[in-house]
């Protein structure tokens, strides 16, 4: 009976304190609308809280004294080591040859013969077509003839003078008559080899522009585009301030994206001359074409080497901050322990030339010096971060 009592009493005594608690809850508190009682839950809250922070603080620090794992922030490094960097000026071209030419008559007439077909290989001097030569032929016999009788006459009076006999006044004539044949007949040929159009060079007969039995002028009309493929080069402009850097014998890479071909090649010839509209020199690079794959006019890209360090540190240009003095810093490793923890260190870098995605440092960073890569941007210095590897 006493046992049941005392039950009675404490479940009693259980919801006494629970209605209590409800009674003075915020929510009634402030629906009372009692300046007085809710300045006063206001304190008993905020002692709470007090009491609440105080008891976080001691989990905090027991945690942290008993966590082994710490909370820094991930970062990956590269080593900085010295290699060769070549940075490549990179401008546009187009193929030309010496060998294209598109040949004119030396002599008006009528274009009676084309010896040759396009796609035909023709050497040096050969004949490619005739002209008719408006009688000059029927004058060279005639004057052949002549020659020959002056040459007789010459003869004759020569052994007479060698001789003795005869006046030196006819052997002059004689001569005279003769040389003065043989002068008119050379000038003739000439005239009539004329009507001959022959090959400047070896090559390909790339055009025939005009049609047999057309009347051509001299100097005038375009018969034949010849072309040859072999001595192929690019000509381009190249800003003056590079005259001392772009010279003859410097590495060219040639890309042809037409062809989706690339060669490496050099610089054949660097000019001296600045034109003053642009302010550029002109570049001749040499360009091999055994299998006759690059045409005249083909647009090329040219990526020249203008400079060269064999012993460069080169870095991502992702990585690089600016701060706001306008000067370039990254972050570097130093103290690493054997759990990968080290210590984050700010240094300002002097930077050179870019190629791509990387870039070339002058000053700031030593060879071998371990640089953070992915988190560069988000450590600060002195942060203690931990290296991860993938």
């Amino acid at each position: 009976m006493k046992n049941i009592f005392t039950i009675i009493t404490l479940a009693f005594l259980i919801v006494s304190c629970g209605g209590e608690k409800k009674k003075n809850s915020v929510e009634n508190v402030l629906s009372s609308n009692n300046l007085e009682l809710i300045r006063t839950k206001r304190a008993e809250v905020v002692a709470e809280q007090q009491e609440i922070a105080g008891k976080l603080k001691q989990l905090d620090d027991a945690i942290a004294k008993l966590d082994t794992v710490k909370h820094v922030p991930l970062i990956t490094t590269f080593t900085a080591k010295q290699e060769e960097f070549k940075h490549m000026l990179d401008i546009q071209g187009n193929v030309t040859t010496k060998n294209l030419l598109v040949i004119t008559p030396e002599f008006n007439g009528i274009l009676t013969d084309i010896y040759v077909k396009e796609g035909q290989q023709v050497s040096k001097g050969q004949i490619l077509a005739k002209i008719d030569d408006g009688g000059l032929g029927q004058q060279l016999a005639q004057l052949q003839i002549q020659a020959e009788l002056a040459k007789t006459t010459f003869d004759r009076q020569k052994r007479l003078w060698d001789a003795n006999i005869g006046s030196e006044l006819q052997y002059l004539q004689a001569k005279s008559s003769y040389e003065a044949q043989t002068k008119a007949i050379n000038q003739l040929q000439q005239q009539i080899a004329k009507t001959r159009v022959t090959a400047p060079f070896s090559g390909t007969i790339d055009d025939i522009i005009t049609e047999k039995g057309s009347v051509v002028a001299a100097g005038q009309s375009q018969l034949i585009r010849l072309v040859n493929l072999k001595d192929m080069y690019i000509e381009t402009d190249v800003p003056e301030r590079y005259i001392t850097d772009v010279t003859k014998g410097k590495e060219v890479i040639v890309e042809f994206p037409v062809l989706n071909k690339t060669i490496n090649t050099e610089i054949r010839q660097a000019g001296d001359y600045i034109n003053p509209a642009n302010r550029t020199f002109k570049v001749q690079v040499d360009i091999p074409n055994k299998d006759e794959s690059i045409k005249p006019n083909l647009t090329a890209r040219l990526k020249i080497n203008d400079y060269t360090n064999e012993n460069a540190l080169l870095i991502p240009q992702s990585i690089i901050s600016e701060n706001a003095n306008g000067e370039q810093y990254i972050y570097v490793i130093k103290d690493k322990n054997g759990n990968g923890e080290g210590q984050a260190n700010r240094v300002i870098i002097k930077t050179g030339r870019t190629q791509g995605d990387v870039i070339e440092v002058l000053d700031g960073i030593e060879n071998g010096a371990e640089i953070i890569q992915e988190g560069a941007r988000s450590v600060k210095d002195g942060q203690t971060v931990k290296v991860i590897t993938y």
